[in-house]
């Protein structure tokens, strides 16, 4: 009985060890895969960040020698009584807390909306914002499945973003905000509240001089006039900041599923050191056992 016993504790603990094995080379597997696509995805973010940046740079300009007159998109509401969030997560889990940062981000957003009376709406990038956004019986426009983490084209950013603005100039919402990961490094990703809608002032602050101190700055020539520049520059600027977000948070989504699929690799290798030393452990008390039953049993036949 003791025998049988054992046995099936060494059996219990050899089949522990294979289950682990083949997670392990399920997390190695996931780990790799995510570490081909962050390749291409940061690579793309890293391309777009330099032309996001000249584009605000010119729009900033002309915004600046627009006058007096203001374009529908950069004037805000008098009243805020409802407002819309853009909400990127990614589709698939098994990447740490990258989805849970961006949703406790949105929820804190959303909880002082709803404290001050605002009418809340939103549009999902993904499927863990969206089943979110279903338990809370949230108002959803629009949801965009498959996107965040694949391929995707600039077409995404801008049709979503005309969307938005058609909504903005009907009255169906006074403020678009979006909610998106921010790619930093390898282990930091930061979840970002930005406004869409109305845009921000842009290019309206004091420009620093020159280090000569003549304070002399680029001008950039405008053909037609930079009121009718703003008015063809300023959706284009939203479609940007949508596009960038996607990117960014693409590149996020993989590079922390590469980090957590890399931690669950070294927990493996850590649970089959131990089991496999458990399992030699009662291999050798079995060995052990056996041996005394046989010179326990020499020793009575001689006496």
């Amino acid at each position: 009985m003791i025998r049988d016993a054992a046995m099936a504790s060494l059996k219990d603990v050899k089949a522990k060890i294979g289950g682990v094995k083949k997670t392990r080379q399920i997390t190695k597997a996931m780990n790799m895969v995510a570490a081909s696509r962050l390749r291409g995805a940061q690579l793309k973010m890293e391309a777009f960040r330099p032309y996001a940046e000249k584009f605000a740079e010119v729009l900033g300009n002309v915004a600046n020698r627009s006058g007096e007159e203001t374009n529908a998109l950069l004037v805000p509401r008098d009243e805020i009584r409802s407002c819309h969030l853009v909400l990127l997560t990614s589709d698939r889990g098994l990447c740490g807390g990258f989805n849970s940062n961006l949703i406790d981000t949105a929820k804190r957003l959303i909880t002082s909306w709803e404290h001050n009376q605002i009418k809340v709406s939103v549009t999902n990038f993904g499927k863990k914002g969206r089943d979110w956004c279903r338990r809370r019986q949230m108002d959803r426009r629009r949801e965009h499945i498959g996107v965040v983490g694949g391929r995707f084209g600039f077409n995404i950013a801008s049709s979503s973003g005309q969307q938005l603005m058609d909504g903005f100039f009907a009255g169906e919402f006074d403020e678009v905000h979006i909610v998106y990961a921010k790619f930093h490094s390898m282990a930091r990703q930061i979840p970002v509240v930005q406004q869409l809608l109305p845009i921000p002032s842009i290019g309206r602050e004091e420009q620093p001089e020159a280090a000569s101190g003549e304070g002399f700055l680029a001008e950039h020539i405008c053909e037609p006039s930079p009121a009718a520049l703003l008015s063809a520059l300023l959706p284009k600027n939203v479609y940007i900041q949508i596009y960038g977000a996607l990117l960014e948070t693409s590149t996020s989504e993989h590079a922390a599923r590469m980090t957590a699929m890399d931690n669950a690799t070294k927990a493996c290798n850590d649970m089959l050191d131990e089991l496999t030393l458990a399992y030699n452990k009662a291999r050798q008390s079995t060995i052990t056992k056996e041996l005394m039953d046989i010179v326990g049993g020499a020793e009575a036949l001689r006496g």
